[in-house]
């Protein structure tokens, strides 16, 4: 089990180990801080940013990085509020990326500046949560109840 913001790598590659060669769909819940918790000595710690302002800075690079390594973000969106579930279960943002594979997804730390731009995200989130889905062959959100009768 990871812990709420930092990504385990030893846990994802755990997850990832089989059905590499599938599509994938990481669905990300984001709740963020009120204010960004930058360490003091951080540049960014004296401009007061929220910690959605802050996840953006992070997200400019994070979606360079994701159509680098072939994948395309399908959908994002703020939440408004937990309509079945309890208060912990709220999240900020929903966010779902398509990645061809899970080596790709994996790939996204081998983007230039990929990896110093988690900062902002340490900053930005209060608590995370990423799920992978069965992805379809193309980079696109399915209805698997079309069509049905």
């Amino acid at each position: 089990m990871t812990e709420h913001v930092t990504p385990d790598v030893a846990s994802i590659l755990s997850a990832f180990r089989d059905a590499d060669g599938e599509p994938v769909v990481m669905i990300n819940l984001n709740r963020y801080h009120e204010r960004a918790q930058y360490a003091p000595d951080h540049p960014h710690a004296a401009l007061g940013l929220t910690g959605r302002d802050a996840y953006a800075h992070y997200g400019v690079v994070a979606q360079q990085a994701v159509q680098h390594v072939g994948g395309h973000i399908l959908w994002a969106a703020p939440t408004r509020e937990v309509v079945i579930g309890c208060d912990h279960d709220r999240y900020d943002e929903v966010v779902a990326v398509w990645y061809p594979s899970r080596t790709a997804f994996l790939n996204l730390t081998s983007y230039p500046g990929y990896q110093e731009s988690h900062v902002h995200r340490e900053a930005a989130v209060a608590q995370a949560t990423i799920i992978a889905a069965k992805g379809s062959a193309q980079p696109l959100l399915e209805n698997p109840f079309a069509g049905a009768s």
